[in-house]
């Protein structure tokens, strides 16, 4: 495979990667045909799933090799029989269970469900100010209407909810709208996510947005932490984590991070390092959108793939990475996106494609 690290040493100390997040392909069976969708996911069945048996082994390990964030994720995660079951048994183990459904099936019986089991918060995508934009972007007439009614029913419940958004050129102006709707609908949180060019998403790789706006999006990102009460994340943008750090020094201020929802971030890209990505037939990868194979949950513990695989371990060394990320003092903090660089170069220690900022500069004194 290019960009196989075999050559490159692997840091000493794996255990200083503690595993703080796991997303879970649960089913790749879903209901909506979204334009962005790393998986391309559609409506099923898929073959291969991992059964109810293997599943619950499954959480058997995660809770053996730590107490991790555990994301249901899909496709569409409601589509699966014995979801609930699942949720209940990682509550059990006191793996604290989140969910990501489009929130389209969401019922007031389904939240109940959720309550029951211990689902802890849930994660819905808008990624339109109204209905036109996000229907279009999740490929179903009345996902936007359907996906506000489910989160008034996990409202109503009491289950604590965040909204998601992927950001392409498409919906860039429509940012500031959607974050004031999030705060209008009584999210926890505004999580945005930065365009991966994988899966369906190859194909609107016009659509994304260009390192310029990268960098002014992610600014005016961190602004917004003055004038809402969201927490606030930016995912698959790495890059964030080192403008926290330039503008909290230049504000004069110290940079501080909590955990909570189906947030564990302290740096930029956890691929590999504190976050890992489960297939819904049990392949391991670095995340969702870094379609590289580091070991099968079905044929191999999950404890022996997080704390030996080559990939993961290669991921640990920042040394490893290569270009300007490898020349970057922020690289501890950021990172760069390895999905984006594997994308762009087959190489996945590569720099991250997608950075306006150079070494050294001025800017980051």
């Amino acid at each position: 495979m290019p960009g196989h690290p075999a050559s490159h040493p692997h840091p000493e100390n794996s255990e200083t990667s503690p595993l703080r997040l796991v997303a879970w392909e649960t089913t790749r069976n879903c209901n909506l045909s979204c334009v962005h969708c790393r998986a391309s996911a559609e409506k099923g069945p898929y073959e291969g799933e991992l059964d109810t048996r293997t599943a619950i082994r499954l959480i058997d390990q995660i809770a053996e090799t730590a107490k991790p964030i555990v994301i249901l994720t899909g496709g569409e995660p409601l589509l699966r029989p014995d979801i609930f079951e699942l949720a209940s048994y990682g509550t059990e183990k006191g793996l604290r269970m989140v969910m990501a459904p489009n929130g389209t099936l969401i019922t007031e019986k389904i939240a109940g469900k959720m309550v029951e089991t211990g689902i802890k918060r849930i994660s819905i995508s808008i990624d339109g100010a109204g209905k036109d934009h996000h229907d279009s972007f999740r490929g179903v007439k009345g996902a936007y209407d359907e996906a506000l009614k489910g989160l008034n029913f996990a409202r109503e419940a009491g289950i604590e909810f965040q909204i998601n958004t992927t950001i392409t050129q498409a919906n860039l102006d429509q940012i500031p709208e959607i974050l004031e709707l999030a705060e209008k609908l009584g999210a926890a949180a505004h999580h945005i996510f930065l365009l991966v060019p994988t899966g369906r998403g190859k194909y609107i790789l016009d659509q994304e947005i260009t390192a310029d706006d990268y960098e002014k999006t992610l600014n005016w990102f961190y602004d917004q932490r003055q004038h809402t009460t969201l927490q606030l994340k930016a995912t698959c943008a790495p890059h964030y984590y080192r403008i926290l750090r330039q503008r909290a020094k230049k504000d004069g201020q110290a940079v501080t991070f909590k955990t909570h929802g189906l947030d564990a971030v302290t740096r930029g890209c956890l691929g590999g390092t504190g976050f890992c990505f489960i297939s819904h037939t049990g392949i391991v990868q670095p995340c969702g959108y870094l379609n590289i194979n580091c070991g099968d949950v079905t044929k191999q513990p999950f404890n022996d793939i997080w704390n030996s695989s080559d990939v993961f371990l290669s991921l640990r060394n920042y040394d490893n990475l290569k270009g300007k990320c490898g020349q970057c003092e922020f690289k501890k903090v950021c990172g760069g996106c390895r999905a984006r660089a594997f994308e762009a170069t087959g190489d996945y220690l590569a720099e991250e494609p997608l950075c306006t900022y150079l070494p050294g500069s001025p800017s980051a004194r």
